[in-house]
């Protein structure tokens, strides 16, 4: 693939549902602006991903279980799973990463 090669980028129905628990949690404990703030700063990081996807470290709890599918992205604390499939990536997993990433992720990927 060319530099200039677009990858389509899908968010799961898990991940939706991550960047919406991840907004009410932060409107009910800072603020709203606060939330659209890291919202649109986490849906600018996915957008980056239709190039390069690639680039994207194996995360250390998903090598650990022997899968090389997956890599992330990382916008401060909050890391951004997804997988690489033909032209397609997949997000499954926005998480702040100060979490229990081996259990959210066993969770998500193999349950």
């Amino acid at each position: 693939m060319t530099a200039a090669a677009r990858f389509g980028v899908r968010l799961t129905r898990g991940a939706e549902d991550d960047l919406e628990r991840l907004r009410d949690y932060l409107v009910e404990h800072r603020s709203p602006a606060e939330a659209d703030s890291l919202l649109d700063g986490i849906l600018e990081k996915v957008a980056t991903l239709e190039r390069f996807p690639d680039r994207g470290a194996v995360p250390k709890e998903i090598a650990d279980l022997g899968l090389r599918e997956f890599r992330q992205a990382l916008l401060g604390p909050y890391r951004i799973i997804y997988r690489v499939a033909g032209n397609s990536v997949f997000v499954v997993l926005i998480a702040d990463g100060r979490r229990d990433m081996q259990a959210l992720l066993e969770r998500r990927l193999l349950g």
